[in-house]
């Protein structure tokens, strides 16, 4: 792959400006301004019940200087005579305490169920929740953890209204987030994450015990200051940081038990022998395909059971965090082990991570944030689940050392062979960092420069054992078959990446009266760079210790290598204003270059507005009782998006071609990719409405958005029309669709403090989306979804759904010969599937059914996803639940439809209730022995309900821990405990890296369960 240019040459020129004149006015501001006298403020936070509060934020007002409180809820900040303290945690109503000179200031916050005074992180700084103008949502680090699972995203999972995530059991799998929408239909669909300030594309690096929260920016307003990279919505984690006191060592440790969540019933020997045979005497040759003889020979194998494994799941993590007034630091290291639930599956992740924080002077602040992760892998090859639900129950799995010939019943492998055969493993090293400095010469002014790192290292080999045995008594164990592998083979790869960022900006805070302003400007500049080295060699010995490609037959050696390189630069501002804490306006403006446009269109402008008004603080309010809180806000923006491939505006050559001239034989270059050189971004434009209340004393608080996003300029693949000339491609890639989302958004939380000693929340959330085609430019409609020879499955087109699922209308089954007379199907027989004809001039029938009989039918994007979560705390138990469900998206059971040879296995549901002349009430169409179309047949509900967490826990009391520990909490949780679906499939979550052929099941893993016990304790 072609290294891509910077995207100005001008670059290396600004940057040196930009640090210039930080420097430069940093040196100014400290002459002219001089000292002003700081000092360290200590104290104590608690409820209004006089329990210790741990986990509070402590900030200097005006600032972005801040710690929080440790599980004693003690703190210590440096801040000046003339400073003010917020006090702010989730749950609880914010104070605002001038220091006055006090080096002591002990606080008590009062429960409140509002979280308005919530500090959120919004890009490059924070904001008081009642002060934001965009749609944020936040979730508490607390929170994440209680979930065993890998990534943090899969832990908010329902918590938040219009953020969909689909989550695999796959060790070590991202899930997919689609926030408000599919955003694009060829481009990166994946939301933007930022990590302590370090943009990335992946968090599973990311320990959930290290992080303090996580923010959602939803909407354009809010994610405007991102750009380029925002167009899919932004999430942003906060790690945890040091706290000045006393050393605190806590460890989290949880132990469970990982299975198979939902299984599929498979037909067994005798129930797949009759099916098969039915089909084949009555509608074939008629003969019988599988004798008794055989059944005899063989056994009655459960596919699933021979392949599929309960495992063990444990997770890990140790810190020590602490401080002084002039260094506060935060220590962790975690270990993940999660053994999969499909033999030879096994995953391992180590993580390492310091957080620093270096008090330099009262103006000068410097800090650290590095963590590192080792990961292995034992992978396996998704297609095993699909081959055992397809493999004839009568053949044994293994006898001994030999396996049992599945080609010699239907032409398919033997998944054990599959699995215990082949070696797929990989080892990754990354490394993450953030060093960043900030400066504060005058109480108004904050600089800060911070440069980020991610360094990836992965290595993966593949190794496939030889193997030749062959002879037994039972002819379904000679072993083999198709699987037969004469010589090893080892394929190694390697992967080397590295990414920086560096940011730099100024912030201004005044507040003059009644006037609250800050004003951010910046600039942000970013690179990556890829490498990946291949190689195979053949007869390389079976002993790990000697996978190497020097240890195999050097005459079959095969390699390559490849890479890629792009740039960003940027350049961004933002205004926040705020009068008499009413009237609230967030003003934003970013500039962004990439390298993988060409140069004429290389820059994207993204601006966006919004408007806040605190009605609750009007005097107009003053009297009423029913609102605490009343906030409407509106707002706009437009966000971009570049994330596709960083050659497709340039034509790649490939090099010594041969062709031949007046009988003599040359090597030349061929290019054989088309592309657009015109590419441009993707842009979205969002428009968003929403309402903040809280009433009853702050026990019910809720938000309501409405929202209308417009995408223009969407990348897809564009077809040549007529005659292809060579051997170049018969598609392109250009901006040529328009789409739309738009939907309403709704959650409510309520929280009550019963007494002292128990208190409960419950909290929902609801969302309503709708993704539109509005205009195809090109004028083509995108196919997709190959199922067999059944062929696509969704077509995407103007008025449609993205990804919609385009197939025959199944109208019944024919009950017999008159039936079938004059209809469209005169083939057909008694027992197959009628559909509909559609295909005629004015919709009327034409007596034909093919495939311009086909006819939309949904998608696998829901019409609305929901959530409902809770907690009770009683003493000193603690009880909480999460589930989350979405209703109306379709699921096309591409396993069922794969059915491709005359003797794969059924499901047992099909071989005991097919239509046959004594079963004619049945949905199931008769036994057959080819492939049916695709058609509604195929095609169930993708709705479903699941509880996705159950924990119970006990906090000991502090008069049974001897003084020994700050906290010892046990307690037991339970993964994904039961789902709720009408689907029949393994698991109504699909997830698809491909929004145009999202939602068909057949190579997927499957969902899991976990049970697990777990212990937090604090030293």
């Amino acid at each position: 792959m072609k290294s891509n240019s910077t995207p100005n040459k001008d670059a290396g020129t600004w940057r040196l400006n930009f640090l210039f004149f930080f420097f430069t006015l940093t040196l100014c501001s400290s002459v002219l301004f001089g000292q002003n006298t700081s000092f360290l403020v200590t104290g104590k936070v608690t409820s209004d019940s006089g329990n210790a509060l741990g986990g509070v934020s402590v900030q200097v007002k005006g600032t972005a200087r801040g710690t929080s409180t440790d599980a004693t809820g003690n703190y210590g900040i440096s801040a000046s005579e003339t400073s003010v303290l917020v006090f702010s945690s989730i749950g609880y109503t914010t104070q605002e305490v001038p220091v006055a000179g006090k080096q002591v200031i002990n606080v008590t916050l009062n429960a409140s169920s509002g979280q308005l005074e919530q500090v959120v992180v919004v890009g490059y700084g924070t904001q008081r929740k009642r002060d934001v103008t965009g749609s944020v949502a936040s979730v508490s680090g607390a929170e994440i953890a209680k979930q065993p699972v890998l990534t943090a995203a899969q832990a908010i999972q329902g918590k938040v209204a219009g953020v969909q995530i689909l989550t695999s059991g796959d060790p070590n799998s991202s899930p997919t987030v689609r926030i408000r929408g599919v955003g694009t239909m060829l481009g990166g669909a994946a939301p933007l994450y930022v990590v302590d300030g370090v943009i990335t594309d992946d968090i599973r690096n990311i320990n959930s015990a290290d992080i303090t929260s996580m923010d959602i920016l939803k909407d354009a307003s809010a994610t405007a200051i991102y750009g380029m990279r925002a167009a899919n919505g932004v999430l942003l984690i906060t790690t945890k940081k040091g706290r000045t006191g006393k050393m605190v060592v806590a460890y989290d440790g949880l132990v469970g038990v990982k299975e198979v969540a939902r299984l599929v019933n498979m037909a067994g020997s005798n129930q797949y022998a009759n099916y098969v045979n039915e089909a084949s005497i009555y509608y074939g040759s008629g003969d019988s395909l599988i004798r008794g003889a055989q059944l005899a020979a063989g056994g009655n194998t459960d596919w699933y059971d021979v392949i599929l494994k309960k495992s063990l799941q444990q997770n890990h993590n140790v810190s020590i965090s602490g401080g002084s007034e002039s260094i506060n630091y935060f220590l962790s290291a975690g270990y993940v082990g999660d053994g999969g639930v499909i033999k030879t599956n096994d995953f391992e992740r180590f993580t390492l991570r310091s957080n620093n924080e270096y008090k330099l002077s009262r103006m000068l602040r410097l800090s650290t944030l590095v963590s590192y992760s080792r990961t292995n892998l034992r992978d396996v090859d998704l297609g095993v689940f699909d081959i055992a639900y397809r493999a004839a129950p009568y053949v044994p799995a293994k006898v001994g050392e030999l396996y049992g010939n599945t080609s010699l019943s239907n032409n398919i492998s033997n998944p054990l062979l599959n699995l215990e055969k082949l070696n797929n493993s990989s080892m990754g090293n990354r490394l993450q960092g953030t060093f960043s400095g900030e400066y504060k010469p005058i109480p108004w002014l904050t600089l800060r420069t911070s440069y980020g790192v991610d360094l990836n290292f992965y290595r993966n080999s593949t190794y496939r054992y030889r193997y030749t045995n062959t002879g037994a008594n039972n002819i379904f164990l000679t072993s083999g078959g198709n699987q037969l592998v004469n010589r090893s083979q080892l394929a190694l790869q390697a992967d080397n990446s590295n990414k920086w960022v560096w940011d730099n900006t100024a912030t201004i805070t005044k507040v003059i009266g009644a006037h609250n302003f800050s004003l951010l400007v910046g600039a942000t500049a970013e690179e990556y760079r890829f490498n990946t080295t291949r190689g195979t060699r053949l007869d390389v010995p079976e002993n790990e210790d000697q996978w190497y490609l020097d240890a195999g037959v050097p005459a079959s050696a095969t390699n390559a290598n490849s890479g890629d390189r792009w740039a960003r630069n940027s350049y961004l501002s933002r205004l926040n204003y705020s009068f008499n804490n009413r009237y609230l306006l967030t003003a934003t403006y970013r500039a962004d270059a990439t390298s993988r446009f060409p140069s004429q269109n290389r820059w994207g402008y993204f601006p966006s507005i919004g408007l806040g008004w605190n009605i609750s603080r009007e005097d107009f309010m003053a009297g009423q009782n029913l609102f605490d809180n009343l906030k409407l806000r509106a707002s706009w923006g437009r966000v971009g998006n570049d994330q596709i491939s960083s050659n497709l505006y340039n034509p790649l050559a490939t090099l010594n071609v041969p062709y031949y001239y007046n009988g003599s034989e040359y090597l030349g270059i061929s290019f054989n990719q088309a592309v657009d050189k015109n590419l441009k971004w993707e842009t979205t434009e969002e428009y968003d409405l929403g309402l903040e209340f809280a009433i009853l004393k702050n026990k019910l608080s809720g938000t309501i958005d409405y929202y209308h996003k417009t995408t223009r300029d969407a990348l897809i693949n564009i077809f040549f029309n007529g005659q292809v000339l060579g051997d170049i491609d018969n598609q392109y890639t250009t901006n040529a669709a328009n789409f739309t989302n738009k939907g309403v958004e709704f959650s409510l939380n309520w929280t009550d403090r019963v007494s002292k000693n128990f208190d409960y929340n419950l909290n929902g959330n609801i969302a309503f989306n709708q993704n539109r085609i509005i205009g195809l430019n090109g004028g083509q409609a995108l196919t997709s979804g190959s199922v067999g020879s059944q062929g696509f499955t969704t077509k995407s087109d103007n008025g449609q759904t993205i990804g919609s699922f385009f197939i025959l209308q199944a109208d019944g089954i024919f009950q017999n010969a008159a039936e079938i007379t004059g209809s469209a199907q005169p083939n057909a027989q008694p027992g197959d599937l009628r559909y509909k004809d559609l295909s005629g001039p004015n919709g009327k029938p034409d007596g034909i059914i093919n495939d311009l009989d086909r006819a939309y039918s949904g998608s696998y994007q829901p019409k609305f996803t929901f959530g409902l979560n809770g907690s009770v705390n009683y003493a000193a138990f603690d009880f909480s639940f999460g589930s989350y469900g979405t209703s109306g998206g379709k699921i096309y059971n591409a396993k069922k439809a794969a059915r491709s040879d005359a003797r794969d296995n059924v499901e047992t549901e099909v071989a005991k209730n097919r239509w046959t002349p004594n079963n004619p009430g049945t949905n199931i169409p008769r036994a057959n022995l080819n492939q049916l179309p695709a058609s509604t047949y195929f095609l169930e509900s993708g709705s479903f309900w699941r509880i996705n967490n159950l924990t119970l826990g006990y906090t000991l009391p502090g008069n049974l821990l001897a003084n020994r520990f700050q906290r010892l909490r046990v307690y037991v949780t339970a993964q994904n405990l039961l789902t709720i679906t009408g689907y029949s499939g393994f698991t109504p979550e699909i997830v698809s890296g491909n929004n145009l052929n999202a939602g068909i099941e057949q190579t997927i893993y499957p969902t899991t369960r976990t049970f697990a016990f777990g212990v937090n304790v604090g030293l």
